[in-house]
């Protein structure tokens, strides 16, 4: 039974397990380069999946099925024993019970490159996420199955109404894919609304830009999009004067009225590097 303060809704629908485990590369039908086509013995691999939220083992089995070690985090005590029973079949499947949050999750792979999977509650995808982004150095990619909406902000692109500070954080870790649609009627108990698979193949934007302070570029990239109909000019007053932001902005050859939601992860570490080196 879901436990609903948890966020819980479990994938019942065998046909979209599998189309997600192939498009995951964690099934025997997968082929574009993906694990479960490795041919190398489970000794000499050298990535482990991390998965976030096991749930009754929906996706676990698949995982672990492509001969990776496979680490299943799952918060709910009263799952456990089903993931346990599944980890005595699979000897490369460690069934963990804690919160990602306060996972180490370098330590877990001990050694290993990452690749995660979860399908996310919706009411914590954000903090997941960020806490995943921590770890950007030994991950590989990130597959995960959250609520369309933030699915479309994570993917979404410069001058859409979708495009935000959560599009831009993912975009300098991440290169965000939106794979496909997942159907509210795939889940029980069956969410208000409507699913994606989204794909996060590290690294990002993040590798080209070589930021001195990653908290500090965030930080004011959060200030640029406080609020998202006012202009940089106007969102940036308590860090800069107005005509110096102007000044900045012509530099890059952006408009001097230019929005938050108009600008590359590039622009923005230009922006703030001309803002940083004052007048």
């Amino acid at each position: 039974m879901a436990r609903q303060r948890l966020g819980q809704h479990f994938l019942v629908d065998t046909d979209w397990r599998e189309q997600i485990a192939r498009a995951i590369g964690a099934s025997p039908h997968a082929t574009l380069g993906s694990p479960a086509v490795d041919s190398a013995p489970v000794q000499e691999q050298t990535y482990g999946w991390i998965e976030v939220g096991a749930g009754h083992g929906e996706m676990t089995e698949r995982l672990a099925s492509t001969g990776a070690a496979v680490y299943a985090i799952e918060l709910d005590a009263l799952l456990l024993a089903r993931l346990r029973k599944l980890a005595k079949r699979f000897p490369n499947l460690t069934v963990i019970h804690g919160d990602v949050l306060e996972s180490d999750l370098a330590a877990l792979a001990a050694g290993r490159r990452i690749r995660l999977y979860g399908n996310l509650p919706y009411y914590i995808t954000s903090p997941i996420l960020h806490h995943f982004f921590t770890f950007a150095d030994r991950i590989d990619e990130i597959h995960v199955v959250i609520q369309e909406e933030v699915a479309l902000r994570l993917t979404a692109k410069p001058e859409t109404k979708q495009f935000g500070y959560l599009s831009v954080v993912t975009q300098l870790y991440t290169r965000p894919e939106f794979v496909m649609r997942i159907p509210r009627s795939a889940f029980r108990p069956v969410p208000e609304v409507d699913s994606a698979l989204v794909t996060l193949r590290l690294p990002g934007d993040r590798a080209k830009l070589a930021l001195p302070d990653e908290a500090a570029f965030l930080d004011f990239v959060k200030l640029s999009f406080a609020q998202k109909r006012k202009t940089l000019v106007n969102n940036l007053r308590t860090l800069a004067k107005p005509e110096v932001v102007r000044e900045a902005l012509a530099r890059e050859n952006l408009r001097l009225d230019a929005r938050a939601e108009q600008l590359t992860v590039s622009q923005f570490a230009a922006l703030r590097e001309h803002l940083a080196a004052g007048p």
